[in-house]
């Protein structure tokens, strides 16, 4: 979005320009401080920009990541082929 409105991804932006997106449920809001002639690296982007998103929106950012850490135990995802191999030899009764 741009300044509130729903942009095509072509859309050319201007100084001024508040522009926001979502990513993982969190709405981050920047502000164009100014364009660059040319092309610029990444490093130089953050001179470019001003990130105007709100403590709130911050807050859920960190809470989201908390809660990714706290939802299950490192290391306790699906199992490999190798432990299905053994759970599966385990259920059929294969020694």
């Amino acid at each position: 979005m741009i300044n509130d409105e729903l942009v095509k991804a072509s859309r050319e932006v201007k100084v001024g320009d508040k522009l926001s997106y979502r990513k993982d449920s969190v709405t981050y809001s920047l502000e164009v401080l100014a364009i660059p002639k040319s092309r610029v690296g990444a490093k130089l982007v953050p001179d470019l920009i001003r990130d105007i998103t709100s403590e709130e929106e911050l807050e859920k950012q960190s809470f989201i990541q908390m809660m990714h850490k706290l939802s299950r135990p490192r290391g306790t995802g699906r199992p490999t082929k190798k432990e299905r191999r053994d759970l599966e030899d385990f259920i059929d009764g294969d020694d």
